[in-house]
């Protein structure tokens, strides 16, 4: 199996397991629609495991080779009790985990426009199952559409603080 088509599988079986604690995606119409949801509680998204393999091909398409990622061994010994998923790869599941959060409907295109601010409180040891809250925190007009600041905060079942604290910015095209 392919990396893509590995973590493709991975997505549809972290939807399937997890629909059933899942809440569907909020839907969003327009401009009007999305000052409407600011502040509004968004998930939780459906569970998503992280494998050591999805952990070793990141660090082969970052060159982040470090032991505590990558050497379960040396890392049994370590810190964190085992290896752990990078800061970045949990960072990057915010795109899997935004569009069952929310789906904005009324423009051309949705496009990642980068973060404000990034957190990572506590570690994910691989083989932990991690989900995603939200809440659209602020909307404004921009040139050509629209730019919404949503705070996700990844979470690893059983765990006492959030993995992951991100505002991303989204900028929504007419």
């Amino acid at each position: 199996m392919t990396g893509a088509a590995d973590a493709a599988g991975a997505a549809d079986a972290a939807d399937a397991e997890g629909a059933a604690s899942a809440k569907r995606a909020l839907e969003i119409a327009g401009m009007d629609g999305l000052r409407a949801a600011v502040g509004r509680p968004l998930g939780p998204t459906g569970w998503f495991e992280v494998t050591e393999a999805q952990v070793d091909r990141f660090a082969d398409a970052t060159g982040d080779h470090q032991w505590i990622h990558v050497d379960p061994v040396r890392a049994a010994g370590g810190p964190f009790g085992g290896t752990v998923a990078h800061g970045y790869l949990t960072l990057s599941l915010v795109s899997l985990f935004l569009p069952q959060l929310l789906a904005v409907r009324g423009f051309a295109m949705g496009v990642n426009y980068g973060t404000n601010k990034v957190r990572f409180p506590a570690p994910v040891p691989v083989g932990s199952r991690v989900r995603a809250t939200g809440e659209i925190v602020s909307v404004e007009e921009v040139p050509g559409g629209a730019q919404a600041i949503t705070r996700v905060t990844i979470e690893r079942e059983h765990g006492d603080k959030p993995c992951c604290v991100a505002e991303t910015i989204s900028r929504y095209l007419v």
